[in-house]
């Protein structure tokens, strides 16, 4: 049997075809995208839940911030202060964006929930404002006053009360204060307590509200109205910083750490302090 036969220019013919060959495949290897690789032209989407007022409309100025770092800020607007720690434990959202760690540690215990900071945002004073009365020192004997009824609420009104010379305390009651914990109440205050985003809608019935920073904003009512406030630079400041939270773990996640570099930008500190005017501070 005659063997094949290859001629000189055929034989480099064919050298350049699988040259060529080789080439494309190697290139192809190279550009296939690795699992879980983001590509240049998709977006990470970080679904965030939120209180609206100040939580979400702090979040709509990162949306551009982390579009330039290929994330997609999806923002979920919740009036309760469960959704957003059940939703982060189901994951169903990624952060969540409303409470402080009192209420978070509270939460964990209560529900049995694995949910921790990745960062502290901001603190919101809360604040003594006047309804039937207007000046502290012309509270009525068995006046009353409105306070917020879930236990880290609560026991921050007392304090601010207990603050103004108001009441008193039993000793160590602290950040766990109830109003079973009063020890001596001179003016006879009746404590009406509500759930704290009902508050506002209280005051015109009552003497005198405290009012969550958040929730007033939400109801038009400044800071700078309240006959009282929380310090800035106090322990309520640092005890009641809200934060950004997540699921445990995920506090290095990509999407959590380029949020939480958004949310303590010297940007969003300016627009605080230009937006709310006190009712928010900055804690970064």
């Amino acid at each position: 049997m005659r063997k094949p036969y290859i001629t000189a220019p055929l034989a480099l013919a064919l050298a350049l075809a699988l040259g060529v060959l080789g080439l494309t495949g190697c290139s192809a290897a190279e550009e296939e995208p690795v699992a879980g690789e983001q590509t240049s032209d998709e977006a990470v989407v970080i679904k965030v839940g939120a209180s609206p007022t100040p939580h979400a409309e702090i979040l709509e100025q990162v949306v551009e911030d982390l579009a330039a770092e290929g994330f997609e800020l999806e923002i979920i607007e919740y009036t309760d202060y469960v959704l957003p720690n059940t939703g982060v434990e189901a994951g169903e959202i990624d952060a969540n964006y409303f409470q402080h760690t009192p209420y978070l540690d509270d939460f964990n215990a209560e529900n049995g929930t694995s949910i921790v900071s990745a960062a502290s945002i901001h603190f919101e004073p809360l604040g003594l404002y006047g309804g039937k009365t207007d000046a502290i020192d012309d509270l009525a004997d068995g006046a009353k006053i409105a306070v917020p009824n879930d236990a880290t609420n609560e026991a921050r009104a007392l304090l601010l009360l207990e603050q103004e010379g108001l009441l008193t305390l039993k000793e160590g009651a602290g950040i766990k204060a109830t109003v079973n914990d009063i020890a001596e109440n001179p003016k006879n205050i009746e404590f009406v307590e509500v759930e704290a985003a009902a508050v506002p809608a209280m005051l015109a019935d009552v003497d005198m509200a405290v009012i969550n920073g958040n929730y007033a904003l939400s109801a038009g009512i400044s800071v700078v109205d309240a006959l009282a406030i929380e310090a800035s630079d106090g322990l309520a400041a640092d005890t009641y910083a809200n934060i950004v939270a997540v699921a445990e773990g995920n506090e290095n996640d990509p999407g959590v750490q380029a949020l939480v570099k958004a949310l303590t930008s010297e940007k969003i500190r300016s627009f605080i302090e230009q937006e709310y005017n006190g009712s928010v501070v900055a804690v970064f």
